[in-house]
């Protein structure tokens, strides 16, 4: 008799857009099983404001997903986000007394301590992503087990979010009639999708530039160094346009993805560009250029802001791999060009792999989010059915 095949699903709850992807796991691989996305509604700058509306996007949403995929889904990895997710060193001490062989346990162990750090008023633990360990006060190491000795000391990355933040995206999704499985921070869920394990030995970063904000995680090996949120994203850049250039915010939005570019090049930037009239003011012209020196100045900012967390917060780690751009904002011309002219090393566009048959029509740096957390989901959902295998340290550093 045929096993029957459960589906996972990561839920990408944006400002501007909700994404859905389910996937399936047979015999060790994840297969694409189906999506969904729809306009957000319900939110106010970037933070919920109508819990109701929200709920009934997310509700259709897996409506769509559901019939689709031919099977219902009640159940997702949640994403999180926001300028206002944090992250701060977690130290765990755990002594043995008699010295002896360091266990897997002893390692959980020493992670479980290294949570109980307090965080800061009003943040709750999202997330805890184990650094590194000391033995005996020594140099770090990765994966000490076997090594004997007396002390055991984790140094974990804890990463928090407003707790009634979280509250209100897990009620809404929960009035959706779905059960929240976890929630994940939407930049570390990109990376889970769009950055390969060898790939983050040579040090790598990840900006996933949304609507109201930016995620940005860095990895040196197996160590997550830095992950926070940032509040400047993609409405800033349209933002800009409208006030530099004096334009309503719709004209703002169709000027940035119809022409918009973030990096001076060596063509086409004397283009004119008419601007519609209106009740108000006759109709007028704008050089391209003006336009993309205006959204330079903006990435030009983003990109620096990055460098300063890598120098500053990141262990000043080198990025051999570069950086991994994910996220709707992501898509505008240049970013490319210009997050390589800030930072001084490779960078890319983040797209999902690890997934069979995904659709050519989510080859997008917009579904990265979306990818990682249903591969997410998948995972827990395998090592449910093993109910054995790595642990959940194997979870948080594993592919």
């Amino acid at each position: 008799m045929a096993r029957n095949i459960e589906i996972a699903a990561g839920l990408d709850v944006g400002s501007n857009w909700i994404r859905l992807v389910a996937v399936t796991v047979e015999d060790g691989f994840v297969h694409y099983r189906a999506h969904a996305a729809a306009l957000s509604r319900g939110w106010h700058r970037g933070q919920i404001s109508d819990q109701n509306a929200l709920a009934d996007c997310i509700r259709a949403v897996f409506q769509e997903c559901s019939r689709r995929a031919g099977s219902p889904l009640t159940s997702a990895v949640v994403g999180v986000g926001g300028p206002n997710v944090r992250c701060h060193q977690g130290r765990g001490v755990y002594d043995f007394g008699p010295r002896r062989a360091i266990q897997k346990e002893d390692l959980e162990q020493a992670v479980k301590l290294a949570m109980q750090s307090p965080v800061g008023g009003g943040q709750m633990l999202l997330q805890a992503l184990p650094q590194d360990f000391t033995v005996d006060g020594g140099p770090p190491v990765p994966h000490p087990i076997g090594v004997e000795c007396e002390r055991l000391e984790a140094h974990v990355l804890l990463v928090t979010v407003p707790r009634q933040e979280h509250e209100a995206l897990v009620s809404a999704v929960q009035q959706a009639q779905v059960q929240v499985e976890e929630t994940v921070f939407e930049a570390i869920a990109a990376a889970y999708a769009a950055i390969l394990p060898e790939e983050r030995a040579c040090g790598v970063a990840l900006a996933d530039i949304g609507a109201h904000s930016t995620g940005i995680v860095f990895y040196d090996g197996d160590s997550t160094l830095f992950a926070a949120g940032h509040g400047i994203s993609g409405d800033h850049f349209t933002r800009d346009i409208s006030t530099v250039h004096g334009v309503a915010w719709e004209e703002a939005e169709r000027l940035k993805l119809a022409y918009g570019c973030v990096h001076t090049g060596p063509g086409g930037d004397n283009i004119i560009i008419q601007l519609p009239a209106d009740s108000s003011r006759p109709g007028r012209e704008i050089s391209r250029r003006a336009l993309i020196e205006t959204l330079e100045a903006r990435a030009g900012q983003l990109f620096s802001i990055i460098e300063r967390c890598r120098a500053g917060f990141a262990r000043a780690v080198h990025l051999g791999e570069g950086l991994v751009l994910c996220g709707g904002g992501a898509l505008m011309e240049g970013m490319v060009e210009e997050a390589e002219r800030i930072l001084h090393c490779p960078a890319r566009l983040g797209i999902a792999r690890g997934i069979l048959e995904w659709p050519e029509e989510l080859y997008s740096p917009a579904w990265t989010t979306a990818a990682g957390l249903a591969m997410y989901s998948a995972r827990l959902q395998e090592r449910r059915e093993r109910r054995s295998g790595p642990g959940w340290l194997g979870l948080l550093w594993g592919k």
